[in-house]
C-alpha cells in the first residue's frame, strides 16, 4: 500500500532523475568558491529573480534568519505580521541570532494595512529602537497570495524611510502561480528574498538567499557565523538545479490538486473549507462539530495516511508532487470514515 503524506509539501523525496544528477554532480569546496554546481544554483537563482546575486543556504529558516542578522544591527526592531512564518515557527531565533526584537503587527492575512506599517516605523528618539527592517511572507502560511499592488505600496514605503524589506519567499513560485505574474515581480518590491528548494519544488534540502551583491557578500560571512558555510555541497546544489529548471512548472498540478481536495471536503458533513484561502497547494478547514483529533490522525496512519493534528483548531491538508487525484480520493474517503466514527464516539 502506498504512504500517501499530506502534512506539508516538505516531505516530497527527490525522483530518479533529480538522484541522478545529484550522483553525477561536478563539486568542489564552496568556503572558498570552487564548487561550481553551487555557482551555477546561485547564478539561476538570482537570475531567475532578477537580483544580483543569490547565496545557498541550509533551510528556509536559516535563510530568513541570516538576512535579518545581515540587515540589522543588535538592538533594532523589525516590523512583522504576527501571523508570518519567522514569528510563528522559528523559534525565536531572531533574538538568539541577530539580537534584535519584533514589532508584531497583528493579522491573520499576513498583510497589516500600510498606514499600520507606516506607524509602526520608529522615529529617531533616543527611547526607541531603530526600525531596521520590514519583513513580509509571500505566499503567506495561511494560504494566500499576497496582491502584487500591495507589496508594491509597502516597498515603496519602505523606501521613502529608508528601511529595508526582505520576503519570506519559501514558496514564492506558488504565489506567483497563483497571482499569474512572474517570480521576479514579486520578488522586485523586496531588498531581499529568500525561497525553498524543498518545498514544492521537490529537492531533499536547501534554500536560496537573493540580494545585492553587497548583501549577498555580507551574507555570505554570516553564513560562515551562523556554521552554514558547507564544502562539496554540490551534490546537494545538483538537486536544486534540476527543481528549478524542471519543477517550477509543475507547482500549478499541486494547486488544482488542492482545489479538487478542498471540493470533496466541503461535501462532507461537519466540515468548513476555508475557500478563501486556497490560492496556493493548502488546503485549511475545521470541524464544526468537538471531536478529538488524534483518533482520526491515528486511524488515518493505520491506513496509510499522514496529517498533522489541527493547530489553533484549524487542520491543513497540503498537496505535492508526491500526491495524485488517485490519492486524494482515497484521503477523502478515510477522512470521512475516521471522522464519522469519531463523531459517533
Amino acid at each position: 500500500m502506498k504512504l500517501i503524506d499530506i502534512r506539508s509539501d516538505t516531505v516530497t523525496v527527490p525522483g530518479e532523475e533529480m538522484r541522478r544528477m545529484m550522483a553525477n554532480a561536478e563539486v568542489g569546496d564552496d568556503v572558498y568558491g570552487d564548487d561550481p554546481t553551487v555557482n551555477k544554483l546561485e547564478e539561476i537563482a538570482a537570475s531567475i529573480l532578477k537580483k544580483e546575486a543569490s547565496l545557498f543556504v541550509p533551510s528556509g529558516t536559516f535563510g530568513n534568519q541570516l538576512s535579518i542578522l545581515t540587515h540589522t544591527l543588535r538592538g533594532d526592531e523589525v516590523i512583522i505580521p504576527a501571523s508570518n512564518h519567522i514569528i510563528v515557527h522559528e523559534a525565536g531565533a531572531s533574538a538568539v541570532i541577530a539580537g534584535v526584537q519584533m514589532r508584531t503587527l497583528d493579522c491573520d492575512d499576513g498583510m497589516p494595512s500600510v498606514e499600520r506599517i507606516r506607524k509602526a516605523i520608529r522615529s529617531e528618539d533616543l527611547h526607541y529602537p531603530r526600525t531596521g527592517l520590514i519583513c513580509l511572507e509571500n505566499a503567506h502560511s495561511s494560504g494566500i497570495a499576497l496582491p502584487l499592488k500591495y507589496m508594491s505600496e509597502v516597498y515603496e514605503l519602505a523606501r521613502a524611510r529608508n528601511v529595508p524589506l526582505h520576503l519570506d519567499g519559501a514558496r514564492i513560485f506558488n504565489a506567483a502561480i497563483a497571482s499569474g505574474v512572474s517570480p521576479a515581480e514579486i520578488a522586485a518590491n523586496s531588498d531581499s528574498v529568500m525561497f525553498c528548494l524543498s518545498k514544492g519544488l521537490g529537492a531533499p534540502i536547501g534554500s536560496m538567499l537573493a540580494g545585492t551583491k553587497e548583501f549577498i557578500a555580507k551574507a555570505r560571512k554570516g553564513r560562515k557565523i551562523m556554521g552554514g558555510a558547507m564544502r562539496q555541497v554540490g551534490i546537494i546544489a545538483a538537486a536544486g538545479i534540476y527543481a528549478l529548471e524542471g519543477m517550477a512548472d509543475r507547482l500549478s498540478i499541486d494547486h488544482c490538486n488542492a482545489k479538487y481536495l478542498a471540493e470533496g471536503l466541503s461535501k462532507i458533513p461537519n466540515v468548513d473549507v476555508f475557500n478563501e484561502r486556497l490560492d496556493i497547494n493548502m488546503v485549511f478547514f475545521r470541524i464544526t462539530k468537538k471531536v478529538s483529533s488524534q483518533p482520526i490522525v491515528e486511524t488515518l496512519l493505520d491506513k496509510g495516511i499522514k496529517i498533522n493534528p489541527p493547530e489553533g483548531g484549524e487542520w491543513r491538508f497540503v498537496t505535492n508532487l508526491n500526491v495524485s487525484r488517485d490519492d486524494i480520493d482515497r484521503v477523502l474517503i478515510e477522512f470521512e470514515s475516521a471522522l464519522n466514527t469519531a463523531l459517533a464516539n
